[in-house]
């Protein structure tokens, strides 16, 4: 089940909402517990039993840690528990990998595609948190199951992030009773990323899948850049757009989750991006492994090779492919350039450092989005003037998905909240506060409208 499909938005949140309000406090979290397995169990029908067997190894894993004595034993027992939780990751998703690649050295093995449960890379970095939080004793080993078991599953991030840790929604369980306000603020925010998803990114991806499915002969130069502009305003409203349901399905259930985007692409530096860009994971990644392996306490060298380090697992981490792991080598050779030069040439001009984050965000989306390394070569060679194609690149595009495509460019670069707190200081809060209810209610329609008449793509997130 996903969020932009008619069955949640009119069956499934309206029964939950309802039980969950009419519930009294002390079975609420045993109603979204409930409803988030159920949630998982209707795409994932038997592999729940992974997503169950997550949520029962990392509160045990949690509680030998706790009861470990503190320094060597609670270190061994920590990464025991964090070895045993990548394992699982491990044989999800990369024993194929590893197997197709073994074999094409020659050797004679084979192994039965293994599928992927929805979500794991997030269920189980989430655990590998907790854990480890609990191992460096910044938070108690949680005593209910019950209680983890919601934080765990909870259905709002449980399939795409973002990335929540329990040290930031523990406090959160205790007095939890949500209002009218809770729900109205977390259905306008759920409004909005319904739109970017249904409206925008929906919109963009039928101009991105035609670039990149076009063959070599009818590649233009122009056509591949489109391409890949097309398919970063997809993937940035796709993501973006789920983060704030998730953000929003939260708020209505009383939870409030920290941001996952700050305008990535208005940066002038590939840092800026990722201080901007999916935030749960890229602090996961400097919190778990990048200042445990040194940070850039240990020299210039040193740190050079822990940011490449830690972006080539943050690509394996988005998928058991070559393209991916270029992909993560790609943005950690330029942030470890950047971190080299940071001190010996001064920032560059803005408009400057806009355009180059632009250009090499874009060049790092080809080998993200192409299914191999053949089709990434390709789009890559015509993007810097190999295209052979002749035909005009612009009549892909109608006006529709013109309209769309500058819309999301506008909404992925403007200072939208800045823009927002202007008209409320001149309309005053009443009258915005009718044109914000005009605003969702309008959204809404139209989101929905679309789902009618066309079927919605599945989340890009969905596979990681």
């Amino acid at each position: 089940m996903v969020f932009s499909s008619l069955a949640f938005l009119l069956c499934f949140l309206p029964l939950v909402l309802l039980v969950h309000y009419a519930a009294p406090r002390r079975l609420r979290d045993l109603v979204l517990l409930i409803a988030s397995l159920a949630f998982y169990a209707v795409g994932e029908g038997w592999y729940t039993t992974v997503m169950i067997g997550s949520i029962f190894g990392g509160w045990g894993f949690a509680q030998l840690v706790a009861r470990s004595r503190p320094g060597r034993a609670r270190g061994m027992a920590t990464g025991m528990a964090v070895g045993a939780l990548l394992g699982v990751l491990l044989a999800f998703k990369y024993a194929n990998f590893l197997v197709d690649n073994l074999a094409a050295m020659g050797l004679p093995l084979h192994l039965d595609p293994i599928h992927l449960p929805i979500g794991i890379s997030f269920f189980v970095f989430q655990a590998i948190s907790y854990v480890v939080d609990v191992g460096r004793g910044e938070l108690p080993a949680e005593r209910s199951v019950l209680r983890f078991g919601v934080y765990k599953s909870f259905f709002p991030q449980l399939i795409a992030g973002p990335i929540v840790r329990y040290k930031d929604l523990v406090g959160q369980f205790d007095g939890r009773d949500p209002g009218l306000d809770d729900l109205a603020a977390g259905l306008r925010r759920f409004a909005l990323g319904l739109a970017r998803k249904v409206l925008i990114a929906d919109s963009a991806a039928q101009v991105a899948d035609a670039c990149f499915a076009l063959p070599a002969g009818q590649l233009s130069t122009g056509a591949a850049w489109l391409g890949a502009a097309a398919y970063g305003v997809q993937i940035y409203h796709d993501f973006a757009g789920y983060s704030d349901m998730a953000i929003g399905l939260a708020r209505m259930f009383g939870f409030r989750f920290k941001e996952n985007f700050d305008r990535p692409y208005a940066a002038t530096s590939i840092r800026g991006f990722w201080r901007g860009w999916h935030i749960s994971l890229s602090t996961w990644f400097r919190d778990y492994l990048y200042i445990p392996l040194g940070g850039s306490r240990k020299g210039p060298w040193r740190t050079v090779g822990n940011l490449v380090m830690v972006f080539l697992l943050c690509g394996l981490w988005h998928g058991a492919a070559w393209t991916f792991v270029l992909w993560g080598l790609f943005h950690g050779f330029f942030l470890a350039v950047e971190h080299h030069l940071s001190e010996r040439f001064p920032r560059l001009p803005v408009l400057i450092g806009h355009a180059y984050c632009l250009v090499v965000v874009l060049i790092g989306w080809v080998l993200f989005r192409a299914a191999d390394l053949d089709e990434a070569g390709r789009m890559l060679s015509a993007m810097a003037g190999g295209g052979a194609g002749i035909a005009p690149w612009w009549r892909l595009v109608d006006g529709h998905a013109w309209l769309m495509l500058a819309v999301g460019a506008v909404c992925a670069v403007a200072p939208l909240q800045r823009w927002a707190d202007a008209a409320r200081r001149c309309t005053g809060d009443g009258a915005w506060g009718w044109l914000g209810a005009v605003g969702v209610l309008s959204v809404l329609v139209l989101a929905i409208s679309a789902l009618v008449t066309n079927a919605s793509s599945p989340f890009i997130y969905f596979r990681f």
